[in-house]
């Protein structure tokens, strides 16, 4: 959530910047949200004022009833209960302007940094990184995962249909074996670069959905128990970030780095062709989470070295790549840059999304309350940024269709001691 200060001080900078992500009401609501400030404050100042005037008048009303003069002191008390009844009224007015402010600022999405390309859609977005070599052409030799899983038994599309229905895949045998080795893997990676292992709920309250901003913006995403009022989580990222929820960090201890393996729950609706064939598109997958909070200044050089460690997962799996610095339309809700990672699929001739690396600034911090103390003792709000290192089950697609020979899929080297076996 962007700051309502913020907002004013920057107001041609924050629309600017709104600008790039084709957002087609940023300009009603940012004058929304300073219309509604500009009113809170007045009856604010109001309310404050009033309160000032019934407490200098009650002390005055004591004052009199000790002097004897009590006529004088029941006119003043009936004026001070008056004027708590407008009280009332006031406080909830000033309550009702401060929810409607609240309810614009939840839907003004953050804006993004200067380097973020304006455009409206993926078409637009920046290729920051390229595949240098050529881009391997397996469509005429080889065979798409799904077809590979059909006669390996690596993956059963149609058993997660029985069992739960569409887009929920059940890994079998090695399948089973490579995907708990990928996740180790990932894990171990991510502890090595000084991150804590987190092992958090996979279910979440509203609130914990809002202070990362799933929360209005993406509520028709995911899964959602009603007689709990709980969600299942689409990314670690949620329950992960939220363990700092208003909490005052020592500046001390930053770079704050966390780590977490979790299954992950989305709807997906709407997706439909070539988007959800086999693995590429599914409702339940599983996925190493990288979180880091951070000091303001610094947050751009965690980012650059949050893009460095997913790179240097795909190089170890030896995987086709690229990297995409997305452009203001393609932006999640939350975040102010995002770098994607692709991996080439030789037998689809597509590019499949594996990762987001993400800086959010302050648009998380705000809504949790994350904050530490400047050298002035001023309460300052944190950055926060995460990635997926790495998001499957497209790392196992990429793997199966981009490892294969005419012996069968040659298992990355990086990952042989935890597969236990070299080849499928």
């Amino acid at each position: 959530m962007l700051e309502i200060n913020n907002i004013r001080q920057h107001k041609d900078n924050v629309i600017n910047g709104l600008k790039k992500r084709d957002f087609q009401d940023f300009l009603f609501l940012v004058e929304n949200a300073i219309a509604l400030d500009d009113k809170r404050k007045e009856n604010q100042t109001t309310l404050d004022l009033t309160l000032s005037e019934v407490n200098r008048m009650s002390k005055e009303v004591a004052r009199l009833f000790k002097e004897g003069k009590t006529g004088d002191a029941n006119v003043i008390r009936n004026k001070v209960s008056d004027m708590k009844e407008d009280i009332k009224a006031r406080e909830e007015e000033l309550r009702k302007v401060k929810s409607e402010l609240e309810v614009v600022l939840l839907s003004i999405p953050n804006v993004p940094h200067e380097l973020v390309p304006k455009g409206s859609s993926q078409t637009d977005n920046e290729i920051y990184k390229d595949w240098p070599a050529a881009l391997p052409d397996y469509s005429n030799l080889y065979l798409p995962h799904w077809e590979i899983a059909n006669t390996k038994n690596i993956f059963d599309l149609k058993l997660g249909v029985k069992i739960t229905g569409a887009g929920f895949p059940v890994f079998r045998g090695k399948g089973a074996r490579l995907q708990r080795s990928l996740i180790q893997f990932f894990l171990d990676e991510a502890v090595h670069a000084g991150y804590e292992e987190i092992a958090p709920p996979l279910l979440v309250n509203p609130e914990t959905a809002r202070g990362t901003g799933q929360l209005p913006d993406k509520e028709g995403q995911m899964y959602y128990i009603q007689e709990d009022e709980l969600y299942l989580i689409p990314t670690a990222e949620v329950p992960v970030t939220n363990i700092f929820r208003d909490e005052i960090i020592d500046p001390a201890d930053f770079p704050i780095k966390l780590t977490a393996y979790t299954p992950c729950f989305r709807r997906e609706a709407g997706s439909y062709g070539a988007d959800v064939k086999g693995l590429n598109r599914v409702h339940q997958f599983d996925k190493v989470e990288i979180v880091q909070i951070q000091h303001p200044d610094k947050s751009y050089e965690t980012l650059d070295e949050m893009v460095s460690h997913v790179e240097e997962l795909l190089i170890k799996l030896e995987l086709p790549y690229r990297i995409l610095r997305l452009c203001g339309g393609d932006l999640g809700f939350a975040s102010a840059m995002t770098y994607d990672f692709e991996v080439y699929s030789a037998v689809q001739k597509r590019w499949l999304e594996v990762s987001s690396v993400s800086n959010f600034e302050t648009f998380q911090t705000n809504r949790m309350k994350i904050r530490f103390k400047d050298e002035k003792g001023k309460s300052v709000l944190a950055h926060t940024l995460n990635g997926s290192a790495l998001a499957l089950a497209r790392i196992i697609a990429a793997i199966l269709e981009n490892h294969q020979t005419t012996e069968g899929v040659v298992i990355p080297e990086v990952l042989r001691k935890y597969t236990g076996f070299s080849i499928i």
